[in-house]
């Protein structure tokens, strides 16, 4: 490394060498540098989860409201069907409410 004249600079340059040189002070800095780099992945993965579950809230808000329009009122049984469905299965009623003819066959119920 270059001579460094600041006096600060090198009393910090020093004072990392000392620590680099202890075996604990470099397994806590590892260990706190892995628990940053989790709770980052940890935020991530909570982000990506709230994304998904406000996409399919919203579709499914959408669903409703195009089977009210075209249907009337949501029925009970038709509510449950609806909260257990996945993003997927939303869109299929989606692109299937235009033609069915009434919400048990838009929805499957026998």
């Amino acid at each position: 490394m270059a001579n460094v004249a600041h006096e600060p600079v090198k009393k910090a340059m020093n004072r990392i060498r000392e620590l680099s040189a202890d075996e604990e002070a470099r397994r806590l800095a590892f260990v706190r540098e892995r628990a940053l780099r989790d709770e980052v992945s940890f935020i991530n993965d909570a982000e990506r989860r709230g994304r998904r579950e406000g996409r399919i809230e919203g579709e499914s808000r959408l669903l409703r409201k195009m089977i009210e329009i075209k249907f009337g009122a949501i029925p009970e049984w038709a509510e449950a069907v609806l909260r257990s469905a996945d993003s997927e299965q939303i869109d299929r009623w989606a692109e299937s409410i235009l033609t069915a003819e009434s919400l048990e066959t838009l929805l499957g119920k026998q």
